[in-house]
């Protein structure tokens, strides 16, 4: 694994394990990247509950609960969506805390409002507490952007950890 991955999800681990809490992830753009990195890291089965890949429109829907219309007014790729991922997540699962990651890693598929490279995060405690990011990496290529995504969805795991 990657050392960034392995220090970032440590670093996640170590909190969530010192305050008793679980984690699930929602991803779309990252495949289940957030989750690999958490879980690679032996003892991991304490703090992670689960994680769910939801690359398609019904994927979001199915899984996680995402209202279609929210998909149909703001698309896959919004503040929106991602918001509801991470509500999903954690209405689906046993975790106190969840992460949710949906955005453009192209190399295509982008657009003038939604520009290769744009990444929407949202993360969000059962105690009420929700946050959101939204990052435009640029077109720097399909893997780089899956890079920078999954070390800030751990960013923000961390940060909502310690509220």
């Amino acid at each position: 694994m990657n050392n960034d991955f392995r220090e970032a999800a440590a670093a996640v681990l170590d909190t969530c394990r010192a305050r008793g809490l679980k984690v699930a992830a929602a991803e779309s753009c990252t495949g289940g990247l957030v989750a690999g990195a958490l879980t690679a890291i032996a003892g991991s089965s304490d703090v992670v509950d689960r994680g769910f890949v939801t690359y398609s429109n019904e994927a979001k829907h199915e899984m996680l609960g995402v209202p279609l219309e929210t998909l149909k007014r703001y698309g896959a790729v919004s503040r929106q969506t991602a918001e509801a991922m991470a509500s999903g997540a954690l209405t689906k699962s046993r975790a106190d805390l969840a992460v949710s990651i949906t955005g453009i890693a192209g190399p295509g598929g982008g657009s003038a409002d939604k520009p290769v490279g744009l990444v929407h995060f949202a993360a969000a405690s059962r105690s009420g507490t929700t946050m959101h990011a939204a990052k435009r990496y640029g077109d720097i290529g399909r893997d780089a952007v899956r890079h920078q995504s999954v070390l800030q969805a751990l960013a923000m795991l961390k940060e909502i950890a310690e509220q």
